[in-house]
C-alpha cells in the first residue's frame, strides 16, 4: 500500500464535518483529541486536521503543526486500514498550549489509531 494521503483521503464536506460536531465521539492523548463517526457506505476513511487559531496565533505555527499531522496520520495509516474493515469521519484536533515534536505527535497518533480499531 502506498503511503500517500491523496486530496481524496481528506475530509472536506461541510455536511460530514458538521455532522462530526454533532454526532460525534471522542478521545484524547496528549497533544491530540479525534472526533470520529463510524460510516457504513463510504469506501475509505476520511481524515481532517485542525489546530485552533487560539491556542496559535501565527498561521505559520499552524500550518507546521498541521503538516506534522497529516505525516503522522499518512505514515501510520495503512496498518490501521489493514487491520480494520470499518470506516470513519475523523477529525484530529491538536489541543496542546505549546509546540510538541514530532515524534510525540506521531506516537500520540499511533495510541489514537489503536483505540480506534477497538470501537
Amino acid at each position: 500500500m502506498k503511503l500517500t494521503l491523496n486530496k481524496t483521503d481528506r475530509l472536506k464536506s461541510k455536511k460530514a464535518i458538521t455532522q462530526l460536531f454533532e454526532e460525534g465521539k471522542s478521545f484524547k492523548k496528549y497533544p491530540l483529541r479525534v472526533l470520529y463517526v463510524p460510516v457504513e457506505d463510504a469506501k475509505k476513511t476520511k481524515a481532517s486536521f485542525s489546530v485552533p487559531k487560539r491556542l496559535f496565533k501565527l498561521a505559520v505555527d499552524r500550518n507546521r503543526i498541521k503538516r506534522q499531522l497529516r505525516e503522522a496520520y499518512r505514515i501510520n495509516r495503512p496498518s490501521f486500514e489493514q487491520e480494520n474493515d470499518k470506516k470513519f469521519v475523523l477529525m484530529f484536533i491538536y489541543f496542546a498550549r505549546e509546540e510538541v515534536t514530532h515524534a510525540q505527535l506521531e506516537k500520540a497518533m499511533l495510541t489514537l489509531l489503536k483505540q480506534l480499531k477497538q470501537v
